[in-house]
This record gives structure tokens, sequence and C-alpha cells, in this order.
């Protein structure tokens, strides 16, 4: 696989994961989400498989997948 996809792959990733974020926010505080058009593997598969992972795991996919992220990996979470 080529960089280009890692760069794909993780710009969608965030786009998707900060989406579901706000989703989340706007119901907690009773607000209206906007509402987009997307993909159905990102929304239903991804995002929900992606929150149940445990941190661990997801640092072993991340710091397996070429890109700039490398260099904050290094650390563990607070």
């Amino acid at each position: 696989m080529t960089v280009p996809f890692f760069e794909w792959l993780r710009s969608n990733s965030e786009e998707y994961l900060l989406e579901a974020s706000q989703r989340d926010m706007a119901t907690r505080y009773g607000i209206e989400a906007p509402v987009r058009d997307g993909s159905v593997f990102w929304r239903r598969i991804f995002t929900p498989v992606y929150r149940l992972l445990p941190w661990g795991l997801r640092r072993s996919i991340m710091s397996a997948m070429p890109g700039s992220h490398r260099r904050w990996m290094r650390r563990a979470p607070p």
C-alpha cells in the first residue's frame, strides 16, 4: 500500500469520527445536528467499531500505518 492511501484513510476517519462526536454533543445539549450525505460504511460500520476498540489496539493499528502520525504515537495517552 502507498502512503497516499493511508493519507486518504486517515482523512476520512478523522472526518467521520469528528462528525460522530459533533452529533453526540448536539444530542447531549438538545441541538439538532446537521445532516450530511455520506458513506454508509464510515457512519454505520467504521465509526462504531473504532469507538469500541480499546486504546492499545487503536495505537497498534496506527503505529503500523505509515504517515506523519507516527511522531506523536510514542507517547501514551493521559
